[in-house]
């Protein structure tokens, strides 16, 4: 195969990751707290002296959208939703993670807990206890969460420090080795859930765009392997 067949084969596996990153997000259109991801693609240039210069195509970073995705009121006490920048903390299994997913509860010994039934921190790093049989708390701006004149916590709002790589586990879970910061800016709101931010149509667009480039790149490698076909026929004739 000729240097264009390599070109173009670097762009066609580009191409198939961004419709994988594409689909992932039109099927999580509705997910609470999704966030749209994309893929950055970058360019190799090799310089060759006295000949032709070779361009190759990759697409390996993928990026996250932080824009604000909708906000519903949902009523449920326990259902936070984050106005601004910022991430609910989760502890995992695997170790601390971030969300936008507010959709929390209470499990049976009390703690405020996950949809995944993994615990929510506060500000310090700690799970958040509610007495049993109180679900009446309330929440304000700032995190702090009471109950009457008691205060029970306050949830840990935080945000990688500038510049930190941030990597999805899962569909709302994210993971990073930087510090984690108390959020610059951010309110939290009561009895409201933050809707995945896909903007459906512009991702069905791309899908679209996307589907006929690979086409086209697959109608140019059909031509230049019909052509060293061709060519390997008349040398052997």
């Amino acid at each position: 195969m000729e240097s264009a067949g390599y070109v173009t084969l670097t762009r066609q596996s580009g191409l198939m990751r961004e419709m994988e990153i594409i689909a992932h997000n039109i099927a999580n259109a509705a997910t609470t707290g999704f966030r749209q991801q994309g893929l950055v693609f970058s360019e190799y240039v090799q310089a060759v002296e006295g000949g032709d210069s070779l361009s190759m195509a990759a697409a390996r970073v993928k990026k996250t959208s932080t824009a604000q995705g909708i906000l519903t009121q949902t009523g449920n006490p326990l259902d936070l939703a984050l106005e601004g920048n910022g991430f609910f903390q989760i502890d995992t299994p695997n170790g601390v993670r971030l969300t936008r997913a507010g959709a929390f509860n209470v499990n049976a010994v009390g703690d405020i807990v996950s949809s995944d039934g993994n615990p929510v921190l506060d500000i310090g790093g700690a799970p958040i206890n509610v007495p049993p049989g109180e679900a009446d708390v309330k929440v304000a701006s700032d995190g702090t969460i009471s109950l009457g004149d008691q205060l029970l916590g306050q949830i840990g709002v935080v945000e990688p420090e500038p510049g930190a790589d941030l990597k999805r586990e899962s569909g709302v879970l994210f993971q990073t080795d930087a510090a984690l910061l108390p959020a610059t800016s951010g309110l939290v709101l009561q009895g409201h859930l933050e809707g995945s931010n896909v903007d459906a149509i512009s991702q069905l667009t791309r899908m679209i765009e996307v589907q006929r480039a690979y086409e086209m790149g697959q109608k140019l490698l059909d031509m230049d392997d019909e052509r060293s076909k061709s060519a390997l026929q008349t040398l052997i004739k």
